[in-house]
């Protein structure tokens, strides 16, 4: 660095379901600290599937990580430009008419189950409008948990002077302004995807106050600056901007340059979501079964498939089976997830046929699994293994997303050749090559292992003029590590498996509606 330069940084907060972190990245995208909290989303005594956001506690951890961050980037609060949030999407919180805020949930928090079910039934039809307008049903939609607010904590609710998301959460936070942007706010369902605007008569017509949604404002607005009380609990400058970020999910496909009309990302974490850049003025599909949210680049929203629990599943058979490869990995200094895959690059393509049973494709509408199994085992130890059941499982990830994908193709009329691969399960050198090979697509992955946070960063950097735009940040900052291509016969050999498992997801299915079975996940009020 050249004697009097000055380097500049920008800090991202990132507000997941387990965990929040701040990371610091200098202008040109290198990552130089992170500090990382796990936090506990705890249910209600007495309220079943409630998933309570801590707004006192979890405020303080927050700010743990703020100073931590600086501390170890030995940088002073002066030093960041600009700070922006992500967050989960769907988890709300409420304020006040001082601003304080008195409420929240997580974004999984199903304790509204009683009030979808009566929204369906009592007000036949809404839900599809609804969902027509901004492409999202009730499953986590913050309609009904409003409902339940005003039916079991009727004080409480004639409180609530305002709403807004986590991300936002902690923006107000730090400026004292409560707003939302598009992408995170649109994932409450009262929300018009070509308007990216509140859609405020949907609160009217099922009697919720419609005076509490605040301003939109789009990701990379400067907001404000960093308050004086904010600043003596984070060690933040007043000089710092605040910046409006977004969704995590959104933030991240700009972390990994997928920000133009017709770009595809998957991204392979703890669930897999599969998401598709299309213009703002494309209606959902009519069968629901898409769920369509709004991007963090106007003009655009983002189709995008959900594919439950594939990181957590293998986690599971990895703890529950492979004791030995988890010791071979310690004396090898390696991943255990390393040891499996080489093994199961021995397996031929279909893994013997065993067809595994965990998520179903995406049904937005009606959204519920069978019972997790694996289907087809055999008892030959040489066909039916650890390494054969591994190979299954990254088969059926890559497969059900496959499947997620046409669903997006079917409505969009888009054709998709390339697909960005980004998360842990992107680490995996087989599974990039059976995902190319399912998919028939070119996969590409990035360099960038903090996707989220640095779409957060760039919107930070938008907000104080670093960056043009969030286009501009991504095309800049987005570096390339390899390419896998697919190989034609072992695409025809998948396209044979994903008709059979279809059919077999479906017979499973029916023995949950038999009460057979039990599923492994279930939408509030299916």
């Amino acid at each position: 660095m050249d004697e009097g330069t000055i380097m500049q940084y920008l800090m991202a907060i990132d507000a997941g379901t387990g965990s929040v972190r701040a990371v610091i990245f200098d202008t040109k995208g290198k990552q130089i600290s992170v500090a990382q909290k796990e936090w506990i989303h705890l249910e209600v005594e007495g309220v079943p599937n409630s998933m309570t956001f801590d707004v006192k506690k979890n405020w303080d951890l927050a700010v743990w990580c703020i100073r931590t961050a600086l501390e170890t980037a030995e940088l002073k609060g002066s030093d960041i430009l600009a700070v922006s949030a992500t967050s989960m999407r769907e988890g709300i919180v409420v304020y006040d008419k001082e601003g304080t805020a008195i409420w929240g949930v997580a974004n999984v928090d199903a304790r509204a189950d009683k009030e979808v079910r009566y929204l369906k039934e009592y007000y036949e039809g809404i839900e599809e409008a609804f969902y027509a307008e901004s492409g999202q049903t009730f499953a986590l939609g913050t309609l009904p948990r409003l409902l339940w607010l005003k039916n079991n904590e009727p004080a409480l609710y004639e409180n609530v002077a305002s709403i807004s998301m986590i991300g936002d959460w902690i923006l107000a936070k730090l400026s004292g302004i409560i707003a939302t942007d598009p992408s995170n706010g649109g994932t409450t369902g009262i929300f018009s995807l070509e308007k990216r605007q509140w859609s405020a008569h949907m609160a009217e017509e099922v009697g919720i106050k419609t005076d509490i949604f605040p301003p939109v404002l789009e990701t990379g607005t400067a907001m404000g600056n960093v308050t004086v009380q904010a600043s003596q609990e984070t060690g933040l400058s007043t000089a710092t901007k605040v910046v409006m970020g977004g969704g995590d999910v959104q933030l991240g496909a700009a972390g990994l340059g997928v920000v133009k009309e017709g770009q595809v990302a998957i991204l392979g974490g703890s669930f897999w979501q599969q998401v598709v850049n299309i213009k703002s003025s494309v209606n959902p599909p009519k069968d629901m079964s898409i769920r369509v949210n709004p991007h963090v680049i106007e003009g655009l929203s983002q189709a995008e498939g959900i594919t439950f629990f594939s990181g957590l599943i293998m986690r599971w058979f990895r703890d529950a089976f492979c004791d030995l490869e988890k010791l071979e990995a310690l004396d090898r200094g390696v991943d255990a997830y390393e040891i499996l895959e080489e093994k199961a690059k021995k397996v031929p393509v279909g893994a013997h046929g065993i067809l595994p049973i965990f998520s179903d494709s995406m049904n937005y509408g009606k959204w519920y699994h069978a019972a997790p199994s694996f289907i087809n085992l055999s008892i030959d130890p040489e066909v039916c293994n650890k390494a054969s059941m591994f190979r299954s499982l990254e088969e059926n990830a890559c497969i059900v997303s496959a499947i997620n994908l046409e669903k997006i193709k079917a409505f969009t009329a888009l054709e998709i050749d390339e697909i960005v691969f980004a998360g842990g399960a992107s680490k995996g050198d087989l599974w990039c090559q059976i995902l190319a090979d399912v998919t028939g697509c070119k996969i590409k992955i990035p360099k960038v292992t903090e996707a989220t946070a640095l779409g957060a960063a760039m919107a930070a950097g938008v907000g104080v003029g670093v960056y043009e735009s969030m286009v501009d940040a991504a095309e800049g900052l987005v570096q390339w590590d390899k390419e896998y291509v697919s190989d034609n016969k072992n695409y025809k050999r998948y396209k044979e498996i994903e008709v059979k498992w279809k059919k077999v997801y479906t017979s499973q299915l029916a023995l949950v509606d038999k009460n057979l079975t039990q599923s492994m996940w279930t939408a509030p009020g299916v």
